[in-house]
């Protein structure tokens, strides 16, 4: 069993990067990626983790794409942390997260929910904030009854508290991982394009511009379209990856490696990204 996908402390997640492998090895997993948003801050100290429990590790990334509709999220895996141009590309969209974060708290505070940066930050923990510890800090004030709330009523996206920020071109954000030695993967394809027949126009495009694989195996797919993602992979000659998206408390009953039970990414997919990679910059490799 492997999952590819997941957050900890650095962006959305509950739990320290060094946790994650701890919990993956008490449940067996083979393998495992950390994929923060925009930020690779956390890998360093999950690779560790991950060569102390003899667990195939991977440096990862899930960064957020500018596109005309839809949410596109591209992960990255196996790249160089160190490497200068992935690590400009990422201060650039975290100046934009900044530049963001400033002007929701200035939303917020003109709909009369005063919160204070310090209290969004507390709930971050990390070096990313986002609308989600917005969101919790709401729920703290009692402004709200729970995180979806305030989503729906604030912070999503066409709502009163929404604010749009700086993000990648995806020919940008495939050419960043490719150039680092990663692989980019397209993350919760159905999110950016929810009718097969256009999502696989638009895979064409992302396929001429480095993509490597698609997420085929992904805890809110049901059958009919992790089979869509796989005929297409094959179809376009691309790789097929799977995670749970992971996030700790911050999406309650999902688990590490299951999801919410029953699902799995089989561990046929390991061998095909472990060759993928060019350089084990990025890779830690446990137990075979």
């Amino acid at each position: 069993m492997i999952d590819l996908h997941m957050h900890s402390t650095c962006s959305d997640g509950s739990d320290a990067p060094a946790t994650l492998p701890a919990l993956g090895a008490q449940i067996k997993l083979r393998a495992m990626a950390l994929t923060d948003h925009d930020t690779l801050s956390g890998v360093s100290e999950f690779l560790d983790a991950c060569r102390r429990h003899r667990i195939t590790g991977f440096s990862g990334i899930e960064l957020s794409v500018e596109v005309s509709s839809g949410t596109l999220h591209m992960l990255g895996y196996g790249m160089d942390p160190a490497h200068a141009a992935l690590k400009s590309g990422l201060e650039q969209v975290l100046q934009g997260r900044v530049t963001r974060n400033t002007q929701i708290l200035e939303r917020l505070h003109a709909l009369n929910l005063p919160v204070s940066w310090d209290e969004v930050t507390a709930c971050a923990g990390g070096d990313v904030v986002g609308r989600l510890h917005f969101a919790r800090a709401l729920v703290a004030r009692r402004y709200v009854a729970d995180v979806h709330e305030a989503f729906d009523k604030y912070l999503a996206k066409g709502k009163p508290a929404y604010v749009n920020r700086f993000r990648l071109t995806p020919e940008f954000g495939i050419r960043l991982i490719r150039d680092a030695g990663g692989v980019p993967v397209l993350a919760h394809p159905f999110t950016w394009e929810p009718n097969a027949e256009l999502l696989e126009i638009k895979l064409v495009e992302m396929r001429d511009f480095g993509l490597w694989g698609i997420e085929a195996y992904y805890p809110e797919h049901d059958g009919e379209r992790t089979m869509a993602c796989l005929r297409m992979a094959k179809k376009l000659g691309l790789a097929i990856t799977g995670g749970t998206d992971y996030h700790g408390i911050a999406k309650q009953g999902l688990k590490l490696g299951t999801a919410l039970g029953g699902f799995s990414v089989p561990d046929e997919l390991l061998p095909s990204l472990l060759a993928a990679i060019p350089s084990r910059a990025g890779v830690v490799e446990g137990r075979v």
